[in-house]
């Protein structure tokens, strides 16, 4: 998670072709090897699409086939015209943000993920990137989210809409037996957090003086936010609701088989002793919720309305910000030299750089998959608490 958080991204709800326009040969941009293509010329250089194609298959690039580098090559430099395309056209709403919002940006993301300066100079070493081009990547990311929250504030759902899809949905809104769960996790790996126990003994002692914490009156939403290794730490220790049907196959998801006959016995707000899984990691555990029998929900409830309301507006967000992209990409001019390059030399796929001397075999059959474009139609199914 921590080698992605600031890698260049497509845009979330956004429809990406599956290749970009054809403007001319590569031999019109004077034989530059140095350009992978121009966005209304705007030129995306060769090293971005390598830096961010390191990125997605997160430093395994040198273990593809020759085609499957030229796969996630093409891919990569779609993701970086979309975000190009997306780019200029906030440019032009003039919807830029501050150098203060982009260091503000930075500065949240490490801290969401307890990154020490030391361990995000690490991250931009691993990522073969510099801060400069890394403030680029979140200008572009924070201009394009101004762009397309401008056009989702003009969405609205009427009460009438949140009637009408509870009327046709009704097996959505029965809320079954189960429990909310959230946990403070300690990890003996190496997890290059602020306050990252390596070890099997250090990580003993964490837990020891964290669980002492809480027995003694600590927040633990706080303490889980500061001190648990794990990705839900961004969610002060959220695991969500577990339903009770689903105690079985807590071992498949990572957690004690115990877990939920246990958590089922106990008051909402208690907490779990230390638990230690087969990887060596340790987990205390808090039940914020209950629910011991089914019960149909209703639309007198708040949280009900709320989770249809933002269903409905999620889909609408997704349909506009794909229309808005599928316009932005109608109205550029895209030279794409990267994709020409592979016609030119389609049995060579247009090497740019010499690929690794040791790669994968190449497996039979395979072809370039774009990435695929998020349905605006996805299924807003209200989570039944």
């Amino acid at each position: 998670m921590r080698k992605t958080l600031f890698s260049v991204c497509l845009i979330a709800g956004a429809l990406v072709p599956s290749a970009c326009q054809s403007g001319g040969s590569s031999k019109a941009e004077g034989g530059d090897r140095e350009v992978a293509a121009v966005v209304n010329g705007g030129k995306i250089s060769v090293a971005d699409v390598e830096r961010v194609t390191a990125q997605q298959s997160r430093g395994q690039e040198n273990q593809l086939s020759q085609l499957e580098l030229a796969a996630a090559r093409l891919e990569a430099l779609d993701g970086l015209v979309t975000q190009e395309v997306l780019y200029q056209r906030a440019q032009k709403e003039n919807l830029n943000p501050s150098d203060e919002d982009i260091t503000q940006a930075i500065q949240q993301r490490k801290q969401a993920n307890g990154m020490t300066e030391e361990a995000f100079q690490s991250y931009l070493k691993e990522t073969n990137q510099t801060e400069p081009q890394l403030r680029g990547d979140v200008r572009k990311q924070l201009a394009i989210q101004k762009l397309q929250d401008k056009l989702s504030a003009q969405l609205k759902v009427q009460e009438r809409e949140v009637e009408d899809y509870f009327r046709a949905n009704p097996q959505q809104f029965i809320a079954r037996p189960g429990v909310a769960v959230s946990a403070i996790i300690i990890d003996p790996a190496d997890n290059q957090m602020k306050f990252d126990a390596k070890g099997e003994i250090p990580a003993e002692q964490k837990v020891k003086e964290v669980y002492a914490r809480l027995r003694g009156g600590a927040d633990f939403a706080t303490i889980a936010r500061q001190q648990s290794e794990d990705e839900s730490a961004l969610r002060a220790g959220d695991l969500g609701y577990i339903l009770q049907e689903q105690f079985p196959n807590l071992p498949q998801q990572g957690l004690p088989a115990q877990l939920g006959p246990q958590l089922m016995s106990m008051k909402e707000g208690d907490i779990t002793n230390p638990v230690k899984d087969q990887r060596g990691r340790w987990f205390i555990f808090k039940l914020t919720g209950k629910r011991t029998e089914a019960r149909e929900l209703t639309l007198n409830d708040p949280e009900v309305r709320k989770q249809i309301s933002d269903a409905i507006l999620n889909q609408r967000k997704q349909l506009v910000n794909a229309a808005l992209l599928s316009r932005a990409r109608d109205d550029a001019k895209v030279e794409n030299y990267l994709a020409q390059r592979m016609l030119e030399n389609p049995n060579t796929f247009g090497v740019l750089r010499p690929v690794p001397a040791k790669v994968a075999s190449p497996s039979p059959g395979a072809t370039a998959s774009p990435t695929p474009a998020a349905s605006p139609t996805a299924s807003a199914s209200p989570a039944a608490k």
